[in-house]
């Protein structure tokens, strides 16, 4: 059969019978290589935590730093979302800092395909859930990256599972991702993120690789950023690896040509083909980059209803610590790069010593093309110097040194190291020379490290044993037991490495990481009583003091000004320290503020305090969520917090103390001391702050009733201290003047409210929620009030209606728009020039 009666879309005939072939072997091992790889991540990751005791396998938990803080509270209220039991919705969360914005905590935490599995769990054993979605997602990790070296090249299918479970047991998924969850959808990316790379190189799934961009992008946009840029750069070479094959095959086609015709015009004509393949050459190096451009942005694009929200939230939030970069030194580079290491500050490197191996082994290959062998040698170096010099770690990190671990981008050079370690098995097993010098190359990084003190004896011992381990299996027959043995040398130090290496980063995590008291007994009690009091919208019921984590009203149930994100607003942090409240991790995590002045303000009718639920007087009930003030300007707040706290009430309230620093008898005694450490004591009455800026602000906090004429506080040192005497007597009377001009009626939606005003009230309208960007009100311009919502009320105003959406979500959707008609666009157009390529279908005889 001619080319021109070729069926449209059929393989030349030198080509498919290997093209069949190899679809077949992938098809018929597939299977099995990605579910080896699972199995392996999930034994090693299990087995690690088992021999840890750790949780869900032993006493010792699992809730240090933000996976209680942040990550186990906000799949509990994606819990409560997926259920219909939560206060608010996509757009904006009723339950915690008073009312916050949620789309971009939704963005940043809870985003993740996986993160709705969740609901399948019982809401008790919401931590069983958080744990059951981090193993999975390292399993599917592994399979992610399996089926990508399947994909570039031939090799032993079990080898594949092999090194696709040591990317996803690599240091950094064991010693940071376990408790970051979120940022294991990164670890998934970057092999899905080459996979689109390598469609963009065959100019094949024009529609499926935006969509998996876009994904990528929404599960975590943080890590996505990381992997995108690995995954150029894994395409750059991987185009560079082929632009030079065509051309050494167009040289030597040139050579050959010169040599038959002889030396002369002939010669020199020969030139003229290399030179032009040369040139085809580069030209598709810039196409297909400019192709995978486009794919990216198009993907970015459809995420945007989410990346933009997120960014806009960034933007608005509390300022976090700014940093400035500190290289780790080169020692402890190199222990990380070892097994049974831990450090917070350093890159955790790990990456399997049969990774090591192989990918030391490759600069001695000589069977391999040399531009193949330093391209990719030198893109791993070229990876790991830049996380160390800070114009690139910036790049790495979208321009802002984290606040925490400086190395987050580590699982790109894993993954790069990987896809290294995978090139050689296109071209078979290394040999015996290559295989010395890979060893000699690992010794040699090895003994590097010795001054480290993040080494361990372990470290030595396990990359010792797994050096010998692989190098005996890459040695070994292919055949019979032997084939089994290597299997198992090199699987068993595979797993074995990585267990040992979360057993040994449980332990130091516990001693070295802030921890929390996980999910028990009392934790259920304290959220069955919340919930029996709740009366939300009528009255806030606060998850109260001792806190359990960061974010108390989404973890145990209420509403609360508890609060604590990436995502934290200034003004409400703001708020809440002119009134006297708490903070930690400089000012994002917010604290319950436990007072009588703030809990009429904000309508709290049911607190969390001393072990039991304490609900407000029958003669005092809470203040509706809205109240109308008197015609007047808005407070603008002091240094006092008892006096912006008047302000904000429109009543004196608090006495100063007497002589010596005594209050009234049957006055509340208060204190505030932000910067004090230490107990503070009233008669018999003790209690302990914890301040200290620009870490932590203690919140002002009672020393109980004044019993005893003359008794004056003892007050901690640290810092500027006062002292308040509240009389309830006055909050009562002022409560009870606010209830007068309260709304009558109060419909909270999930975007917003619309409040019910007595007739003929005047004034300003104002909303017990933080004036947070992205609210609008109908019949006024939504302004603030003391840092909080508020509409001017004019004659005749009945109603007052407002809505929140979250900055950067129309524009977000826009954006979004703009992607699906590019996708559109660049698929019609491809259609439109394939039909064009291929030319008119002959008719059939």
């Amino acid at each position: 059969m001619s080319n021109a009666t070729r069926t449209r879309g059929s393989a030349p005939p030198s080509l498919a019978p290997a093209a069949a072939a190899r679809a077949a072997r992938l098809t018929a091992e597939g299977p099995r290589s990605l579910l080896l790889a699972a199995l392996l991540t999930v034994v090693a990751v299990c087995g690690g935590d088992a021999a840890a005791r750790v949780f869900p396998f032993g006493p010792r938990h699992r809730a240090v730093n933000d996976l209680a803080n942040q990550f186990v509270p906000f799949h509990a209220h994606l819990w409560d979302l997926l259920r219909g039991r939560a206060d608010g919705g996509l757009l904006l969360d009723w339950q915690a800092g008073w009312g916050t914005s949620f789309l971009p905590d939704y963005g940043t935490y809870v985003s993740s395909p996986f993160a709705p599995l969740v609901a399948l769990f019982p809401r008790g054993d919401i931590e069983y859930a958080v744990y059951g979605i981090t193993v999975l997602k390292t399993a599917v990790a592994a399979a992610a990256m399996t089926y990508l070296l399947r994909r570039l090249g031939p090799g032993t299918w079990w080898w594949a599972s092999a090194l696709g479970a040591s990317y996803a047991l690599c240091g950094w998924s064991l010693a940071e991702g376990t408790y970051n969850p979120m940022w294991l959808d990164g670890l998934i990316a970057f092999p899905l993120l080459c996979l689109v790379g390598e469609w963009v190189r065959e100019g094949r799934r024009p529609l499926l690789g935006p969509l998996v961009v876009a994904v990528c992008w929404v599960a975590n946009f943080y890590t996505a950023y990381m992997a995108t840029i690995g995954a150029a750069l894994v395409l750059l070479v991987r185009l560079l690896t082929a632009r030079a094959g065509t051309a050494d095959a167009a040289g030597d086609a040139a050579a050959g040509s010169a040599s038959g015709a002889g030396a002369g015009p002939a010669s020199r004509a020969g030139a003229g083909p290399a030179r032009d393949s040369a040139t085809g050459a580069r030209r598709t190096v810039v196409r297909t980059l400019l192709r995978a451009g486009l794919t990216t942005g198009i993907g970015v694009a459809l995420a945007a209803p989410v990346l933009l929200p997120v960014f806009l939230g960034s933007r608005h939030a509390h300022p976090g610590l700014v940093r400035e970069f500190d290289p780790a030194p080169a020692t402890d580079v190199l222990a990380r790069l070892l097994p049974v290491t831990y450090s917070f500050s350093t890159p955790a490197a790990f990456v399997s010593t049969a990774v090591l191996l192989l990918v030391a082994a490759l600069p001695f290959r000589r069977e391999i093309p040399g531009r193949e062998r330093w391209l990719w040698a030198g893109l791993c170096a070229a990876v790991l110097a830049s996380m160390q010099w800070g114009p690139t770690h910036l790049l790495w990190h979208a321009f802002a040194t984290p606040n925490g671990s400086p190395y987050r981008q580590t699982f790109v050079l894993s993954g790069v190291l990987v896809l290294t370690a995978w090139t050689g098995f296109a071209h078979g097993r290394p040999g015996r020379r290559a295989l010395l010098g890979g060893a000699a190359v690992v010794a040699a990084l090895s003994l590097g490290s010795l001054p480290s003190s993040f080494l361990t004896p372990w470290a030595l011992l396990l990359t010792a044993a797994g050096l010998a381990a692989v190098a005996a299996a890459l040695l070994l027959p292919r055949r019979g037991r032997y084939g089994v043995l290597a299997a198992l040398l090199v699987v068993g130090t595979v797993v074995g490495q990585a267990a040992a290496t979360t057993a040994y980063a449980d332990r130091e995590r516990l001693v070295r990481l802030d921890d929390y008291p996980p999910w028990g007994t009392g934790q259920q009690r304290r959220a069955d009583a919340l919930a029996e009091a709740d009366g939300w919208p009528a009255y806030r019921t606060d998850p109260g003091l001792p806190r359990v984590a960061g974010n108390d009203p989404l973890l145990l149930g209420g509403q609360g000004a508890a609060y604590y994100s990436s995502h934290t607003p200034a003004v409400l942090t703001g708020t809440l320290t002119a009134l006297g409240g708490g903070w930690t991790s400089r000012g994002r995590n917010l604290l319950s503020l436990d007072n009588p002045v703030t809990d009429a303000l904000f309508g709290v009718g049911a607190r969390w305090r001393d072990g039991t639920v304490v609900r407000a007087e029958p003669s005092a009930p809470p203040l509706p969520l809205v109240t109308v003030r008197p015609p007047g300007p808005a407070p603008a707040y002091g240094r006092s917090p008892f006096r912006n706290q008047e302000l904000l009430l429109g009543a004196r309230v608090y006495e100063a103390p007497g002589a010596g620093g005594a209050c009234p008898v049957g006055t509340e005694v208060f204190l505030w001391a932000p910067d004090a450490t230490g107990p503070a004591r009233l008669g018999g009455y003790e209690t302990r702050l914890l301040g200290g800026r620009p870490k932590r602000l203690a919140a002002l906090t009672s020393l109980g009733v004044q019993q005893r004429e003359g008794t004056a506080p003892r007050v901690p040192p640290g810092g500027r201290a006062e002292i308040a005497c509240l009389d309830h007597d006055r909050l009562r009377a002022a409560v009870a003047g606010l209830r007068a001009r309260a709304a009558t009626r109060i419909d909270v939606r999930d975007d917003g409210l619309t409040a019910t005003l007595p007739p003929g009230v005047t004034g300003t309208a104002v909303v017990a929620a933080p004036r947070i960007a992205g609210w609008r009100c109908e019949g006024g311009k939504a302004g603030a009030y003391g840092g909080l919502l508020a509409v001017d009320v004019r004659p005749g105003t009945t109603t007052v209606s407002c809505r929140f959406r979250p900055p950067g979500l129309r524009s977000g959707q826009a954006a979004g728009a703009a992607g699906v008609l590019l996708l559109t666009a660049s698929l019609w157009l491809g259609a439109r020039g394939r039909r064009r390529a291929e030319g008119p279908v002959p008719l059939s005889r």
